[in-house]
């Protein structure tokens, strides 16, 4: 299997001048339990260590894994009611450690309000228990829609939120510290450049077709200044000009990479080196790749 998958990725023309290839195979998810993987965060506070969350209908829980795959550590989340969580983004704030779990997934369109919740990164990797440092409540300003991408921009203060069956998507944001009671989600921009199914695609498998350009996962890069966006197909990178805002910089066309095979990708993280990220989907056994864009 794992001779497979690597061959698949590496598989690729050849180039005029020796680089690096866009996608390689990190590791392989090989744990029963990772096989709904929804979001992904690299550890702020432990070296070479990721962070996951799955999907609805399973424990409240995050996983912690190595580079390479192997589940580390898993780590209850107590005092939540799990919905449908669909992202994780860490995050520095005041000299401490968090991850952001987003339970923003809405399949039906039924949902009034969502919960973001806040935890601190355990010390040690080992199994055990975690509870919000800090939850907010949230809701649309015009009417339900699926989010499944969710990151922090802890300098701007800022949680950015693009929703998933939208075309073109939209950005909205949040305060990451706001005063007590129920938010309201502002929408502050539409994504540019998001490529769509071509009319051949369409014709020959409308229903992928249809999921192409879904936005399924985001981060923002170390250094702050882009925007890592997952759709089913493609790696887009939004990029900051100055001091200007998210949304500018995501009203212009994007630099995007085709993704190798993934499946069901769902979740994205920058590495800690701010050069490269890490990808990986649902269904286990499942690839985990590292990205050089």
């Amino acid at each position: 299997m794992a001779g497979l998958i690597a061959a698949a990725l590496l598989a690729a023309p050849g180039c005029t001048r020796p680089k690096p290839p866009f996608a390689q195979l990190a590791g392989l998810l090989m744990d029963s339990q990772l096989d709904e993987v929804s979001g992904l965060a690299a550890s702020h506070r432990h070296p070479d260590v990721l962070w996951l969350l799955d999907d609805g209908g399973n424990p409240a829980r995050l996983f912690a894994v190595s580079r390479r795959g192997r589940k580390l550590a898993t780590v209850a989340v107590e005092g939540v009611t799990k919905t449908d969580w669909e992202d994780l983004a860490a995050f520095d704030l005041d000299g401490r450690r968090y991850l952001l779990i987003a339970d923003t997934g809405d399949n039906g369109g039924l949902r009034k309000t969502l919960q973001l919740h806040v935890v601190e990164e355990p010390s040690r990797i080992e199994d055990g228990t975690l509870r919000p440092a800090w939850s907010i409540a949230f809701r649309w300003p015009d009417g339900a829609r699926d989010v499944e991408a969710v990151t922090v921009d802890a300098t701007r203060g800022e949680i950015l939120l693009i929703s998933k069956k939208r075309q073109p998507p939209e950005l909205f944001v949040l305060p990451l510290q706001p005063a007590h009671g129920l938010q309201t989600a502002r929408r502050i921009g539409h994504l540019a450049g998001v490529p769509q199914a071509s009319a051949e695609d369409q014709r020959e498998n409308p229903a992928l077709a249809r999921r192409r350009s879904q936005v399924t996962a985001a981060a923002v890069s170390p250094d702050k200044h882009t925007l890592a966006v997952l759709t089913y197909h493609d790696l887009l990178l939004y990029r900051r000009h100055g001091n200007e805002g998210w949304a500018a910089a995501v009203a212009r066309k994007p630099q995007t990479d085709e993704l190798p095979w993934l499946p069901q990708p769902e979740a994205v993280d920058w590495a800690r080196n701010g050069r490269a990220l890490y990808a990986t989907g649902e269904f286990a056994p499942a690839p985990l790749i590292y990205l050089q864009p």
